[in-house]
């Protein structure tokens, strides 16, 4: 399908994690099709990441954060026409929509591109804005499923690569060495290990400790800090993408819950060691070999619930337990 296409409309806005699984799609289509000239929709907050990549060509960045309210009609219907004036003067062969959501959807049909391909079983009615869908189970692990878009396309997919963009190490990360990454928390509170428990566990292991976040993460990040006995120091809410891909490559490994940023520590070549309690690690887990992967084994877990009065399934997932597993897991 791609051997006569000159211009690709990607559509996948958010989020971080998902962003990072996109670029394996990126990927491929430019080993197969080398001069595609491929331009990605973002969302703001997330362009740092797509800035400068070498495999794209144009990154249009929107504020749908804003569009969720109604109060914000009028800019959202704004913003929505400049769009479509952007898009139309592009002239895009095909649009390509990853997200699967009514807004991503409606994106892709206001690309007028004559190919607009999608999921199958994407949300919110999406589909009816695609004249091409492909159908892959939503059980299958995210990379998988963008990966079946390319085959759909006509890729050969030879292998799975994140690849980043080149970034400068910042001064002040220079004095750093030989430390392990702590993610604290993510956006779903239900996924959240406790704070007590990622303190308990910088106390057994034998790292120094940077713990990373937004600013949404800061008072968690600073509580582990205040406890962790001078072992743990935290740049939370501190740094942008680039500086995260910059920590990251510099780390030993990382410790998380199921985050977006998970998938980035991936995408620059490190192991996670990866806490799951509500949330299937075969949908979201990290990709690839390596890593330690500790699902809880509650009756109600994966729930795929995004709060919960009751966090047994993250609370069951003992820090005695994950010191274990990580101790095993290093000698290997």
């Amino acid at each position: 399908m791609l051997e006569y296409i000159q211009k690709l409309l990607l559509i996948k806005p958010s989020s971080l994690g998902d962003i990072v699984h996109s670029l394996a799609f990126v990927n491929t289509l430019k080993e197969n099709f080398p001069s595609i000239k491929i331009h990605w929709i973002v969302s703001n907050g997330f362009e740092d990441i797509l800035t400068k990549h070498p495999l794209i060509d144009r990154v249009i960045v929107i504020n749908k954060d804003k569009w969720k309210s109604f109060k914000n009609l009028d800019f959202t219907i704004k913003e929505f026409s400049t769009l479509k004036k952007q898009l139309k003067k592009e002239s895009y062969d095909i649009a390509v929509d990853l997200q699967g959501l009514l807004r991503s959807g409606i994106i892709t049909w206001l690309s007028k591109a004559p190919i607009r391909v999608g999921f199958k079983e994407a949300r919110e009615l999406s589909h009816i804005f695609y004249n091409k869908k492909v159908s892959v189970s939503i059980d299958k692990h995210a990379v998988l499923r963008y990966l079946e878009v390319a085959r759909f396309l006509g890729c050969r997919v030879n292998s799975v690569k994140f690849p980043l963009p080149h970034v400068k190490i910042p001064e002040w990360l220079e004095e750093f060495e030989n430390f392990v990454v702590i993610i604290p928390s993510a956006r779903w509170q239900s996924k959240n290990w406790p704070v007590s428990y990622f303190v308990e566990l910088i106390k057994m292991l034998p790292y120094n400790f940077l713990i990373i976040g937004t600013k949404f993460d800061e008072t968690r990040a600073s509580e582990i800090e205040k406890y962790s006995e001078g072992k743990a120091k935290s740049v939370a809410g501190k740094t942008s993408l680039k500086d995260l891909i910059s920590l990251l490559n510099k780390s030993l490994f990382v410790i998380t819950p199921d985050t977006g940023t998970m998938h980035l520590a991936v995408a620059c070549g490190k192991n996670v060691v990866a806490i799951f309690g509500p949330t299937k690690a075969e949908r979201t887990g990290p990709f690839g070999n390596g890593h330690l992967i500790i699902q809880s084994e509650t009756s109600c877990s994966p729930c795929f619930k995004k709060s919960c009065s009751n966090l047994k399934c993250m609370e069951s997932i003992t820090p005695e337990m994950v010191y274990n597993k990580i101790v095993n897991w290093r000698r290997q």
